[in-house]
């Protein structure tokens, strides 16, 4: 039956469009993707459009220069000496090099055994520059001379006072050691002091050690052999 007025679309039509979409839901048309190409105009806008704080991060070939300021001029000139003070180090310098030049002269002259001009070299050390730690080291040679050719009273005094200020300086020890026990009679005093001598250095149970390497007088020699061999 047919309403009059009514339109009534072919069943065929409905059929092909039917058959059509399923066909294109098997088999979908691909389509070529395009890659995206922003014109020159739109790359502009795009670095115009960017904040500030990225070109910031983008690369910059020039160099960067630093111009020189005020506080780095004063930095360069600053001098936290005085002149007085440098003037003073000066001096302290001059009389160091002076002294030890005098250690050195001393011991030179001990070595090749001028025992009477090593002991006034090693004397002026101790008496114009005691303010200075090493010159207890010329006492030590001051009193190995004294034993020699002065008087070996004083030597001994020497040495007994050194081997305080320089307790464990192993020379000055088995030096002590050696005179107490020819000149003073002390064994058992000059027995400590070598058992502290050896223990810091055992190369001073061997004559050969201190006559030929520490340039010990020859009666300094021969008492440290009466010592070791208890004679």
């Amino acid at each position: 039956m047919t309403v009059m007025g009514a339109y009534q679309a072919p069943v065929c039509h409905l059929l092909l469009s039917g058959s059509q979409s399923e066909a294109q839901r098997r088999n979908p048309i691909k389509t070529p993707k395009i890659p995206l190409q922003l014109p020159l105009t739109s790359r502009r806008l795009l670095f115009f459009s960017l904040p500030f704080s990225s070109l910031l991060l983008l690369p910059n070939n020039r160099k960067i220069t630093n111009k020189p300021s005020s506080s780095d001029a004063f930095a360069a000139t600053y001098d936290p000496l005085t002149q007085a003070e440098k003037d003073a180090s000066a001096a302290v310098s001059s009389r160091v090099s002076d002294a030890l030049e005098l250690l050195e002269k001393g011991r030179e002259l001990q070595a090749i055994g001028d025992f009477n001009k090593a002991l006034q070299y090693f004397t002026l050390v101790v008496e114009n520059y005691k303010d200075f730690a090493f010159s207890e080291y010329a006492r030590v040679g001051r009193a190995l001379a004294l034993y020699e050719v002065g008087d070996r009273e004083e030597a001994i005094a020497e040495m007994e006072d050194v081997s305080i200020s320089l307790k464990g300086y192993p020379e000055v020890h088995a030096a002590l050691a050696a005179a107490l026990y020819v000149d003073k009679h002390a064994p058992l005093l000059a027995e400590n002091q070598f058992t502290i001598a050896t223990l810091l250095d055992p190369h001073y149970t061997d004559l050969s050690y201190v006559k030929d390497t520490k340039h010990w007088p020859p009666s300094l020699v021969s008492s440290l052999r009466h010592f070791i061999t208890l004679s």
